[in-house]
């Protein structure tokens, strides 16, 4: 009888690094999706130069590109996540961002600006969650010094 519960007590301890295992995998691919996901998205907005469609506008050719990379990626970030005044969701829920003033220019002259861009590692496992909390599972990035005309 004492070699049965000996079976059982390996059983329990496989399946629980078993689980163990399966969970980091999956944050390892969820973490790598919304890298991917950031670095497109600085992307396309330094290939737009900066301009507010890219975030601001649904319809725009920059969210378009930024949509059909988060369709190939498979990144679809399932709460809003933006905390804070300073960070804004953009048209379409995929990211937050900021503009961050980088140099003043002169009188009527063009000023650069860059965006700080925040992507969302898709965790839904609620006892992490509440844990951890969420802002562990993201991840941030800059866009280079953009020059934006002020209206």
């Amino acid at each position: 009888m004492k070699d049965a519960f000996g079976g059982i007590a390996n059983i329990v301890l496989v399946a629980i690094f078993l689980v163990i295992i399966s969970g980091i995998l999956g944050l390892v691919v969820n973490y790598t999706k919304a890298f991917r996901m950031k670095n497109a998205i600085i992307s396309a907005i330094e290939q737009y130069e900066g301009s507010k469609g890219c975030v601001e506008d649904a319809e725009s050719g920059c969210q378009k590109l930024i949509q059909n990379k988060a369709n190939s990626l498979g990144y679809r970030p399932s709460i809003t996540f933006c905390s804070g005044e300073e960070y804004k969701a953009d048209a379409s829920s995929y990211f937050c961002y900021r503009v961050v003033p980088s140099v003043k220019g002169t009188e009527g002259a063009q000023n650069k600006y860059s965006y700080t861009i925040v992507t969302q590692v898709d965790i839904d496992i609620p006892i992490i969650n509440k844990m951890m909390g969420l802002s562990i599972f993201q991840v941030h990035g800059d866009t280079r010094p953009l020059s934006i005309w002020k209206n």
